[in-house]
């Protein structure tokens, strides 16, 4: 495949997307808001960002059918459930630990893909995904030396990927016959009402938050949006799926660096190791991957 030259070098530009992307974490640990009010907030904005660039879409979106519809529902439920555990976990473990689990998102999706479609994986594939489990073995026992909240956080996380990988496996089915554009807004919009429903039976409050939290929350729509999703969405108009899908390797990094440089948080020598482990599966399921990625004509973005 041919690809243009784009108006920016491509190296830039994905550092600054996954320098976007890893900021999502500490803005949500910066903010002292309830999980589900920052997701809910975080979705709405962005479908606000969204809504101007819809119009060329109108008609795709009245050709939708009412299978289509409930799916779309079902996706937006899976997208904040996936919010609120991950964005929950943070407020009990670790930046580092969060984000390295979280990036077992594409090992989730082959596991879902081969129980519900019986896509079949490449033995290298397989490997990837055995050596980043056993990372997340080594990043748990990390954080059992901590204390129980931390394990309290790592679980919330791996919820939170089974849900977004639940979410991306439904999403891939969509786009096969809707824009992605048009499915990202109506699933954000889906999301914020699922939140908004939440909140309310939950008695949180929706209006009561001081303007720092306000600042986070507009922070959250933006950066890990504008200049991370959707400037790796722009980006594969030059550059192959999988060059693009690295992202997930450098979001923990990069998270870790930023959670250290802003949040003081250190990592101790296992969960070091159970990072490097997950790393290098992701690394080895991603090459495995490669022809496949570089064939998919518009992959959805990570939701972290």
């Amino acid at each position: 495949m041919n690809f243009k030259k784009p108006p920016v070098p491509v190296p830039l530009l994905m550092l600054i997307g996954i320098v976007a992307i890893s900021f999502s974490a500490i803005f949500i640990k910066w903010s002292s808001a309830p999980a589900s009010i920052q997701g809910m907030y975080r979705l709405l904005f962005t479908s606000l960002l969204m809504l101007p660039f819809v119009r060329p879409y109108s008609g795709a979106a009245f050709a939708l059918k009412k299978k289509d519809w409930l799916l779309l529902g079902f996706s937006g439920f899976m997208l904040a459930l996936h919010f609120l555990l991950w964005m929950g976990s943070l407020k009990f473990t670790s930046v580092a630990s969060s984000t390295m689990i979280m990036a077992l998102e594409p090992v989730f999706i082959m596991i879902g893909s081969y129980m519900l479609y019986k896509e079949r994986s490449t033995k290298s594939a397989i490997l990837g995904l055995g050596i980043a489990i056993f990372g997340t073995v080594f990043i748990g026992w990390g954080d059992i030396g901590l204390s129980a909240d931390n394990i309290k956080g790592d679980l919330l996380s791996v919820g939170g990927t089974i849900a977004v990988s639940v979410h991306m496996m439904v999403g891939h089915r969509l786009v096969s016959r809707m824009p992605s554009y048009l499915y990202s807004l109506i699933v954000f919009i889906s999301a914020s009402v699922v939140f908004a429903v939440y909140n309310l039976v939950a008695g949180i409050p929706f209006f009561d938050y001081p303007p720092k939290e306000w600042g986070i929350f507009v922070l959250l729509a933006i950066v890990p949006t504008v200049f991370g999703h959707i400037l790796f969405n722009w980006l594969l108009q030059y550059v192959s799926a999988t060059t693009v899908s690295m992202n997930i390797l450098g979001e923990p990094v990069g998270a870790s660096i930023l959670a250290f440089l802003l949040l003081g948080e250190k990592l101790n020598g296992l969960q070091w190791t159970g990072g490097l482990l997950v790393m290098s599966g992701l690394a080895v399921y991603l090459y495995a991957g490669r022809k496949k990625a570089a064939q998919t004509a518009e992959p959805l973005p990570s939701a972290s």
